[in-house]
């Protein structure tokens, strides 16, 4: 099969951001050549832009497959409209080139069936992209910083919400009523309290809930050792409490573990997945790795102490270097309250893992993010992740960002930007 590669790169004086504020709007009208284009979702939930260049009647239809608002880049699938292509890739990437200004690397990987088809459709990539970075190039210059003063929505109000008994299971949950349902669940050291700035964001735009993981805040333990199956299991009986039709899973560390795992099992009753400070969790390390784990974090619980004794220590390596002292304070209160029974039955669950994830049974978009100090799941570690998953997956549709001057419990420290890239990922799914 021929195969090509088209790669240009073009200078602008505008700054990377002024760049990307366009360019990172997949579904925008900017390029010069489209008369006309509008955002469209397969039955999976990914983007995909359909539209008309000026001169033909063809209707072009590209998914989007990647997408990082903090490392400037997006990729994408050719689906319809290109005659006699067989693949075809793009990406784009925004950095700055030193001096204030931008560079802009736009590719394309092609395959035809014949030579003289490849050539064809490289000749007209190339001068497309020329003529499209040419026009960022311009658009980013004249562009003014407007700021519009918008009405703020109304106080999103909650409701505390417990249901059954052994577990009983202890939630808050937002006041809107049906359609999908966005649930957050914390990390091994913290609580539902530690949501409750992206349930008040998320709030505004769908029902959004908070869980307390088992034996955690006001849900308790069940009659045996937690297990996958029985989160699951948990994940399942608030959807059906709720009336949700499917679920948006927003994990934090141990959260994002379990939302992954429950991924694995119920693909189709989600609508999308958003994984912070981690993902693997112990699936891929040897026995070895997760038993210094396990017993590392056991030593002061054998030793009689309890979760808040050695929670100073702890909060020393989730915080990021910059955090306040209300961030270290907020994250000191959750670890101090979690019982010993608790965290004894999280961390057995945690360094148990049942399989290694598959992430070929992946079927909705994926959000993946972590602090720029997370030493517990680092950037490049999670960065790798989120590139396996856009390779494997049944549906490539992943988003990567970094969280800019947070730790490890990201949401916690900089829940602006947490929120503005959440809400932007749930703007972008289905309705």
């Amino acid at each position: 099969m021929p195969r090509d590669r088209v790669q240009i790169v073009g200078q602008c004086p505008a700054s990377p951001e002024a760049v990307w504020a366009i360019a990172g709007d997949f579904c925008g009208k900017w390029h010069p050549a489209i008369a006309g284009i509008r955002a469209e979702h397969d039955a999976r939930g990914s983007l995909i832009r359909a539209f008309t260049v000026h001169g033909e009647d063809t209707l072009y239809r590209e998914q989007l497959t990647w997408f990082s608002d903090s490392d400037h880049s997006l990729g994408y699938n050719h689906l319809d409209g290109i005659s006699g292509v067989d693949r075809y890739d793009g990406r784009m990437t925004v950095s700055g080139d030193g001096d204030g200004g931008s560079i802009v690397e736009w590719t394309a990987e092609v395959d035809a069936p014949d030579a003289a088809r490849l050539a064809g459709i490289c000749q007209g990539t190339k001068a497309i992209f020329e003529a499209g970075i040419a026009a960022l190039s311009d658009r980013a210059q004249r562009r003014e910083a407007v700021s519009s003063r918008q009405q703020s929505p109304a106080p999103v109000t909650f409701e505390e919400v417990s249901l059954g008994e052994r577990p009983r299971l202890a939630l808050t949950v937002t006041s809107q009523k049906g359609g999908s349902l966005c649930l957050f669940l914390h990390g091994i050291g913290g609580g539902r309290t530690n949501w409750l700035p992206q349930l008040a964001a998320t709030g505004t735009v769908m029902r959004a809930a908070a869980l307390d993981l088992r034996g955690y805040g006001d849900s308790t333990l069940g009659t045996g050792p937690s297990t996958v199956e029985d989160y699951c299991a948990d994940i399942l009986r608030i959807r059906e409490a709720l009336g949700a039709e499917r679920l948006v899973l927003v994990g934090l560390s141990y959260g994002s573990w379990i939302a992954t795992s429950f991924a694995m099992r119920h693909p189709d009753l989600l609508a999308g997945l958003v994984l912070s400070g981690g993902c693997t969790g112990m699936s891929e390390a040897s026995h070895e790795e997760r038993e210094a784990f396990r017993l590392s974090r056991r030593v002061p619980l054998d030793a009689g102490l309890a979760p808040a004794d050695f929670a100073p220590d702890v909060v020393k390596v989730l915080a990021g270097p910059n955090a306040s002292d209300e961030v270290k304070e907020q994250l000191l209160r959750s670890m101090a309250a979690i019982p010993a029974a608790t965290y004894r039955d999280a961390l057995m669950c945690f360094t148990n893992p049942p399989e290694r994830f598959d992430f070929s049974r992946l079927t909705m978009p994926v959000l993946m993010m972590t602090g720029e100090h997370d030493r517990l799941a680092a950037p490049d570690e999670i960065r790798g992740v989120a590139k396996r998953i856009h390779a494997d997956a049944a549906l490539a549709d992943v988003r990567y960002e970094t969280i800019r001057d947070a730790g490890h419990v990201c949401n916690v420290e900089q829940p602006e930007a947490y929120n503005r890239i959440l809400l932007d990922f749930l703007g972008k799914l289905p309705k």
